[in-house]
């Protein structure tokens, strides 16, 4: 293997679909997702891909999967849930799955796969959001697992400093499924109005870019 690898979870869909175009020219791409028949549809037009199929708040799984993997150059983290409302209506169980999702899956998965990023001296980049930055009104259990996700980069970053680098993406409102279930009526749906997948993977393809003399801690992509 001569290119560069690459992890992305949540490929199928949305900033994480547009990524792998992104690095699909000079990358092998590990497509992660948790759909085997997406994840299959998507490498078959790949110029070198191969599936990553793991739900990732399954422990054992992902662990199967890395145990494969002896160097990783770039590891994107894509996959998260978006769940919005009044903090006095979220659940237990809410509150756990949002966490599991957007927080402690990432920080597991890449523990995981330390001695192949190390190997490496590679890449770690976390798709935040705006929420990782401040938290409005309805958006507290979104906000908490993103602000949590944002701590945690910061803290690999100065651990693993001189090895990795560690980046954070704070998009702000992009046009996705996750955005479109935000939004609620379909009727009044406008994507112009966002930003596109597009626009947020070129700042991960910058980032990627960025030579080993200099890390791009943190990203944040506004709409205009």
């Amino acid at each position: 293997m001569t290119r560069p690898i690459a992890l992305i979870t949540g490929a199928t869909r949305g900033i994480g679909r547009a990524v792998v175009d992104q690095l699909a020219e000079d990358h092998h791409l590990l497509i992660g997702g948790r759909d085997p028949e997406a994840v299959q549809a998507l490498v078959d037009q790949l110029p070198s891909a191969e599936p990553f199929v793991a739900d990732l708040t399954d422990v054992e799984t992902p662990q199967k999967l890395v145990a494969r993997i002896e160097r990783l150059d770039v590891i994107v983290h894509s996959a998260g849930l978006g769940e919005i409302g009044p903090l006095g209506e979220m659940t237990r169980d809410m509150w756990r799955e949002t966490l599991e999702v957007n927080l402690v899956a990432v920080a597991d998965l890449t523990r995981m796969l330390l001695p192949a990023l190390r190997a490496a001296k590679g890449l770690v980049i976390a798709i935040n959001s705006g929420a990782g930055l401040r938290a409005n009104p309805d958006w507290g259990m979104y906000a908490a697992s993103k602000h949590g996700l944002r701590a945690w980069t910061d803290s690999l970053r100065q651990e693993e400093a001189g090895v990795l680098r560690v980046t954070s993406i704070h998009p702000g409102r992009t046009d996705t499924d996750m955005q479109r279930h935000v939004q609620g009526d379909p009727a009044d749906y406008d994507g112009s109005r966002f930003i596109r997948p597009e626009t947020i993977a070129r700042g991960v393809r910058f980032v990627v870019d960025t030579g080993d003399d200099a890390v791009v801690e943190m990203l944040s992509i506004r709409p205009r």
